[in-house]
C-alpha cells in the first residue's frame, strides 16, 4: 500500500462545518473523491500528489517555502484519515501558497539537490539512486500549482492529509 498526499478545496463555510464535525468532512471527501469525471486542476475540488508528497515536502522545506502545502498547518481532527490526522490551510494561507507556488519553478526546487540527500533524509519512497530520480515529481508540481491557484481565486481553504 502506498502513501499519497491528498487535498480537498473547501469553502470557508465548509471549513467551519468541518472543524465542528470532522465526520461530516470525511463524508464530503468520500463524496467528492467518488464523483465521476476529472476536472482540470484549477477547477477540481480534490487533488492528489500521489507518492510524490514526501519529495515535495523535502524540496519545499529546503527552499524555505512559507506555507506547509504538503501537511497543512492547523489540525482539523484527531482521527486518522490514513497516515495521521488531517490538517488544513485557511483561505489566506492558500492565497500565500498559490502566489508563492506560481513564482516557483520545479527546476528551482531541485537546483543543487543531490539524490543522496533524499536517501539520507529517508524521503519516501526510497528511489533516490540517480539525479534523474529528482524529476519524479515534476509532472505533479504544475498541476498542484494550478490547483492552489484555483482554490485561492475562489477564496477556498484546503484540507490536507496523507492517505
Amino acid at each position: 500500500m502506498s502513501m499519497n498526499g491528498e487535498y480537498l478545496r473547501v469553502t470557508p463555510a465548509e471549513l467551519d462545518r468541518a472543524l465542528k464535525d470532522p465526520e461530516w468532512a470525511w463524508g464530503l471527501v468520500e463524496k467528492i473523491q467518488d464523483a465521476p469525471g476529472e476536472p482540470a486542476p484549477a477547477e477540481a475540488r480534490h487533488f492528489t500528489t500521489h507518492q510524490t508528497w514526501h519529495l515535495l515536502a523535502f524540496l519545499l522545506q529546503r527552499s524555505a517555502f512559507p506555507v506547509d502545502v504538503v501537511h497543512g498547518e492547523e489540525p482539523l481532527a484527531s482521527d486518522d484519515w490514513g497516515y495521521g490526522p488531517p490538517q488544513y490551510l485557511t483561505p489566506e494561507r492558500v492565497q500565500l501558497a498559490a502566489d508563492t507556488l506560481h513564482r516557483t519553478t520545479y527546476d528551482q526546487l531541485i537546483q543543487g539537490v543531490d539524490p543522496s540527500e533524499l536517501t539520507k533524509a529517508e524521503v519516501y519512497p526510497q528511489i533516490w539512486d540517480s539525479p534523474v530520480s529528482l524529476e519524479w515529481a515534476s509532472d505533479v508540481f504544475t498541476p498542484l500549482t494550478e490547483f492552489f491557484r484555483g482554490a485561492a481565486s475562489a477564496g477556498h481553504a484546503m484540507l490536507i492529509w496523507i492517505d
